[in-house]
């Protein structure tokens, strides 16, 4: 035994080791006192294989394969697939942005159930109008911005091109559907991507389920036997039909531009600043939250302000803030909804998107004088999707711009609330997200202000001045 014993960080690099050998490195660990590169040393390929059929599929010790790691890039897919593919809480995306790129007339999916149908030239259509009214709409819309927004005499053309085009390229990227192609990289361990695919395969639209063969094939070459097993899920595809035909029963109800907070706990402060106290006290947490119920207002202050109040900007509040939940319903536009998406430390259920729900109008189309036009595509776009719809719904949803609304419940505690409202009510956060945001925060303030008063928001955002400001019609 040696006589010291020197703290070492180090990284097992895949360069050099295959994920599934790093995974049973680290698991090795638990039962082994050999070092991690000792340990490394011993394995080979066909051992760690072996080791992952015994543990990870015969016992199920998943929890092993999630430290096999893999970087996947996705391209020409659907914007439609990328939710499915960005629906898995514990991995990180990076996607093509609609705010800082174009897109080219032509580039959009055309899925398989409709090729060779009576329905295909409909499609086609629809998305060939779409996309030629968003890459019309590019010059007009960029010239009011450039008259807003004005270049000065020392800027750099391309670096001023920088500057505004997420101004414009935001409002012309309502006219995009949802078969728009991109592009998405995803990172997610082993673990991770086993759920990830058997959703993918049990998914109604037959282009998610090809991505996800060719995301396990993929895998494989990497993780041969984490993910081998991977496979459709009848029940996710029995209670998916099921609820959809239960659901198509229900009428629709369209209204636009509504947030509203649906429940919440009364007592969720309380519980929160008592949850403060109990890490640094030796007593019960139903005497804590009676000790801060029965505090006076300047006493809760001064507890929120020691909780809260030394906040920076760049700083997460304490987990202890995630002892709360909110539950919003919200009818906001599908590009909203796509970057909204993304904050996955929350419980999402959207609505199929649909055209059921009317869609907005950004001020700037009109201001353009492109408004005319704009509708017209996206009545055109409406009339494609009813036609579709009474045939597959799912397939239907393609044809779905990013204009028109879609519902979405969602619950979330406080510290993510924190976190979106901060991020999504900035300057430079897309209208529709700010509008959103600063609902949301509005309605937390109302019902728990000692603690949402410390909510980090553009001094004096209103989300009805940008509603005015930036929409015709919502």
């Amino acid at each position: 035994m040696p006589d010291t014993y020197e703290r070492e960080i180090y990284l097992l690099q895949p360069r050099h080791l295959s994920p599934e050998t790093i995974a049973v490195t680290f698991a090795k660990t638990s039962r082994s006192p050999l070092s991690f590169r000792e340990i490394a040393e011993e394995l080979s390929d066909e051992a760690s294989a072996r080791f992952h059929e015994k543990w990870v599929v015969g016992y199920g010790h998943a929890s092993v394969a999630e430290h096999a790691v893999l970087h996947i890039a996705f391209e020409n897919v659907s914007r439609l697939a990328i939710e499915s593919i960005e629906s898995n809480r514990l991995a990180s995306y990076t996607e093509k942005s609609t705010r800082y790129q174009k897109w080219d007339v032509g580039s959009y999916h055309v899925p398989a159930e409709v090729l060779n149908t009576k329905y295909e030239t409909i499609y086609r259509k629809a998305c060939d109008a779409l996309l030629a009214a968003y890459a019309e709409s590019l010059e007009p819309v960029r010239a009011v911005v450039e008259a807003e927004y004005p270049r000065t005499e020392e800027e750099d053309p391309a670096r001023y091109e920088g500057r505004i085009r997420s101004k414009y390229v935001d409002v012309c990227r309502f006219l995009l559907p949802a078969a728009a192609l991109a592009n998405v990289g995803m990172t997610a361990n082993a673990r991770v991507l086993e759920h990830a695919i058997r959703k993918m395969l049990s998914h109604p639209l037959e282009e998610v389920r090809q991505i996800g063969e060719e995301v396990k094939r993929t895998a494989q070459l990497e993780t041969p036997t984490l993910v081998k097993y991977a496979d459709r899920v009848p029940y996710l595809e029995q209670s998916t039909a099921l609820l959809g035909g239960l659901g198509r029963d229900l009428a629709p109800e369209a209204e636009a531009g509504i947030t509203r907070l649906l429940e919440y706990e009364p007592g969720a402060e309380a519980r929160v600043l008592a949850a403060a106290l109990f890490a640094h006290s030796s007593s019960s947490f139903s005497s804590i939250r009676e000790a801060v119920q029965a505090m006076s207002q300047a006493q809760q202050d001064e507890l929120a302000r020691a909780v809260l109040g030394s906040m920076e900007s760049f700083d997460a509040p304490r987990r202890e803030l995630e002892h709360s939940a909110y539950t919003f319903e919200a009818v906001l536009d599908q590009g909203a909804y796509f970057e909204l998406k993304r904050h996955r430390m929350m419980t999402q259920t959207p609505q199929r998107l649909s055209a059921e729900l009317g869609y907005a109008v950004p001020r700037l189309m009109t201001e353009a004088g492109f408004e005319a036009k704009y509708r017209q595509a996206m009545e055109t776009a409406g009339e494609a999707y009813q036609r579709l719809e009474a045939w597959n719904p799912e397939v239907a949803a393609y044809l779905v711009p990013n204009g028109y609304n879609r519902r979405l419940l969602m619950t979330l505690n406080l510290r993510e609330a924190f976190h979106l409202c901060e991020l999504r009510s900035a300057p430079n956060a897309h209208f529709s997200m700010r509008r959103l945001a600063l609902q949301m925060a509005e309605k937390i303030r109302e019902v728990h202000p000692l603690l949402a008063g410390f909510m980090r928001l553009p001094e004096d955002a209103d989300w009805r001045a940008i509603e005015r400001e930036n929409f015709t019609q919502v």
